[in-house]
């Protein structure tokens, strides 16, 4: 597998019916890239010397558009991702946006209808399809579901978050080994010997989420929640378990804390969601430069979790998700 830098695609979320659509085109004829424009007009209000600018272009691996399906967003952007995993490598694929803007729904998917399934029901889905066909190793499958809330870790598969408050459940810590290899400290791992058991453990999960109504979104993630499928197999008669990750993360909302007019705790939440959001982007951005040699990982609890994840010989992906509302074009 060759090293390859992240890939990011964008995609646009259709307009709810009282949205008023800002002006912008995808242009998919380049080679490799498509290219995303906006266009902003100048408002005559701001007097007639005004040499604001007026389109931005921005390039992706691909766009998908308003009428993009759930499956073909899973074939072009995380079934690539399974197969490096299914192979051995680790794999991320996460979602980044705005609040409101369908990242929840392009992980997790909606649930009126059967083809509204996100990325990860798919991934399972895949993924055991693939091991079953597979008779040549033996295969055992784990799941983790990690809720990061105020740069604090929750379990979101302990059984005890129903009844108890978020501040009373234990803390997921970081522990790091000799090697340099990251542990979690209070975070489960499931067994999943099939997709059913893999799908009550994802809703399960997705029960206990931290969920809060904010003036942009009325179900917005207020957490960062990375499920996470760890599979390992072994030949027959070896000794050898190869172990290989794929982290799903579908990142809380980010949203300029002005236009959203909240305060007290709500506040607490965006500051903190902004600034991890905003040391992931570092990462991102030092993975991407050729010759850095510090990659600052530990900056957050994130990155910490991430850090075998992302860059190196693993497959990383991220979907923009992009709300074209007139008010969010900014």
């Amino acid at each position: 597998m060759a090293k390859e830098k992240i890939r990011v695609y964008a995609r646009v979320k259709p307009l709810g019916r009282r949205q008023q659509a800002g002006i912008y085109s995808v242009d998919d004829h380049e080679k490799s890239l498509s290219s995303l424009e906006i266009i902003v007009p100048r408002d005559l209000a701001d007097g007639f010397v005004n040499n604001k600018r007026e389109s931005y272009k921005f390039k992706f691996q691909k766009i998908f558009d308003q009428e993009a399906k759930q499956d073909v967003v899973f074939d072009s952007i995380a079934k690539p991702v399974a197969e490096c995993v299914l192979a051995g490598y680790n794999g991320t694929v996460f979602a980044y946006g705005q609040t409101g803007s369908g990242k929840t729904f392009t992980i997790t998917g909606g649930a009126e209808r059967y083809s509204d399934r996100g990325i990860i029901p798919r991934t399972l889905s895949y993924i055991f399809d693939q091991l079953q066909k597979d008779r040549s190793k033996v295969y055992t499958t784990h799941v983790s579901y990690l809720e990061i809330y105020n740069e604090c870790g929750y379990d979101l598969l302990d059984p005890r978050h129903k009844s108890s408050r978020l501040e009373d459940l234990p803390k997921v810590t970081i522990m790091e080994d000799p090697d340099q290899h990251i542990h979690l400290k209070n975070l489960s791992l499931q067994q999943a010997s099939n997709e059913e058991e893999a799908l009550n453990l994802l809703f399960l999960g997705d029960t206990n989420r931290m969920i809060a109504e904010t003036p942009m979104n009325q179900a917005s993630s207020r957490s960062h929640c990375i499920f996470t499928i760890h599979i390992s197999s072994k030949e027959p008669g070896s000794a050898t378990v190869r172990c290989s990750k794929l982290h799903l993360v579908d990142l809380a909302g980010s949203e300029c804390v002005a236009k959203t007019g909240v305060g007290g705790h709500l506040l607490t939440e965006a500051k903190y969601i902004n600034l991890s959001l905003h040391y992931l982007e570092q990462v991102i951005i030092a993975l991407a430069e050729k010759n850095r040699s510090h990659i600052p990982y530990r900056n957050s609890m994130m990155t910490s979790v991430l850090r075998d994840s992302l860059g190196g010989n693993c497959m990383t992906t991220m979907i923009a998700t992009l709300s074209i509302d007139k008010r969010n074009i900014d």
